[in-house]
């Protein structure tokens, strides 16, 4: 063997010259769909290493792309279709989506760059719900290996350990928690029954992608991180949050919608003080479902040109 592959076969076994590889193909798992089911489909350009199948139209398609997705630096697909991207800080903790009976804050990782905000990624989740609390985070990784799960999960502060291998399962009768393998490691689909759905991936930076977008990711850290996609089953129209936000009635997105990266502000609306803090500014969760109406009575500033017309102001 030349000195050259054995320098590239010691390299395969890092995070930056191996990143996430898998076989490119997805089948569908429902035998309901008999003229689908068990076909190998070759993943879309957009996600050539990862994707699902529509059992029912017998197509690929990307996770990244659909509705609920939160993805990569953080790329964000709206409730009503809009993409848009959230940045916040590394190593802070931002509301996602609150609402009363529901509320998921994000703990951000990343790297300072001279672009004038922080390369950042979503390492972990914290869902409350109830008297409940769930935990789904990425372990920090160097040396990336396919087939280790670097997913670590806990509810109620106790770890879960679900069986190894492509669609085994995890119950609790308890909190209505199910958590199924979709791949062998790194990936699960979490449903909270009568709430939500979540399908969560573990995935490093590659080499490739930490060259393109000036990264600078070393071998002594991967920033692995998750890939998330949401659906949610009954939502409020009080609901907030970063992403929350895009599924209320009426809601307007506030990126320009023409920009080559659409960024989405207010870092001080969805900061929280740890990862199961109901604190951000834009907090419901508890709270009656009515109650936000009372935040959208106008604001009178009195003695002053700025009162609103038609408006007595008195001591």
């Amino acid at each position: 063997m030349s000195l050259l592959w054995k320098f590239l076969l010691t390299l395969s076994f890092s995070c930056l010259f191996l990143g996430y590889v898998s076989a490119g193909k997805v089948k569908c798992q429902d035998p309901y769909y008999g003229y689908c089911y068990g076909i190998p489909l070759k993943c879309p350009p957009g996600c050539p290493k990862l994707c699902q199948v529509d059992c029912k139209t017998c197509k690929p398609y990307c996770d990244c792309n659909k509705p609920g997705a939160v993805c990569q630096d953080p790329r964000f697909i709206g409730g009503d279709g809009v993409m848009f991207y959230f940045h916040g800080r590394k190593d802070e903790d931002f509301c996602l989506l609150t609402d009363p009976d529901l509320h998921i804050n994000g703990h951000f990782i990343g790297k300072r760059s001279t672009k004038g905000r922080d390369f950042t990624w979503v390492q972990s989740i914290g869902v409350l719900f109830g008297p409940n609390q769930l935990y789904i985070g990425a372990n920090k990784v160097s040396d990336w290996h396919d087939t280790t799960d670097y997913m670590h999960i806990q509810l109620n502060g106790q770890d879960v350990i679900i069986p190894s291998g492509d669609g085994e399962t995890w119950l609790s009768s308890e909190t209505g928690v199910s958590i199924k393998r979709v791949g062998p490691a790194n990936a699960i689909e979490l449903e909270v029954a009568g709430s939500f759905k979540v399908r969560a991936r573990v995935v490093p930076i590659t080499q490739e992608e930490s060259r393109i977008h000036g990264y600078d990711i070393t071998s002594d850290d991967c920033f692995a991180h998750l890939e998330l996609g949401f659906k949610f089953n009954s939502l409020s129209s009080s609901v907030n949050g970063v992403l929350g936000q895009t599924y209320a009635p009426g809601y307007r997105t506030q990126v320009k919608m023409g920009a080559p990266m659409p960024i989405m502000g207010g870092n001080h609306k969805f900061s929280s003080s740890h990862l199961f803090s109901t604190d951000c500014a834009v907090s419901r969760f508890g709270l009656n479902h009515d109650a936000h109406e009372l935040d959208d009575l106008p604001m009178v500033e009195c003695g002053g040109d700025s009162g609103a017309r038609g408006m007595v102001c008195k001591r």
